[in-house]
């Protein structure tokens, strides 16, 4: 199973989205470290939207993501860009 869709089966089990993007942006950090092409899963974006981010602070939000998905640190995930919203709030995305 890729580091993706790990991530999604975490967080979809745990937070119920009502939207959920990841997205694998490990191939616009190619050349940041020697010898790193951006192959693989190294980088990744999370949009999620959840209900259980209600009356959540942004820090208190980006622990819950951190929380669920700490294994992948472990197994070579090195960076993580986290976008938070409950439902109704204004995003971006």
């Amino acid at each position: 199973m890729s580091v993706k869709s790990r991530i999604e089966s975490r967080l979809t089990e745990a937070l119920s989205p009502e939207r959920l993007e990841v997205i694998n942006e490990s191939h616009m950090h190619a050349g940041h470290q020697p010898g790193f092409t951006g192959a693989g899963e190294t980088h990744m974006r999370i949009r999620v939207e959840s209900a259980q981010f209600s009356g959540a602070s942004r820090v208190a939000r980006h622990r819950m993501v951190n929380e669920l998905v700490k294994d992948e640190f472990d197994a070579g995930l090195h960076a993580l860009a986290i976008e938070t919203a409950a439902p109704g709030e204004p995003v971006r995305w």
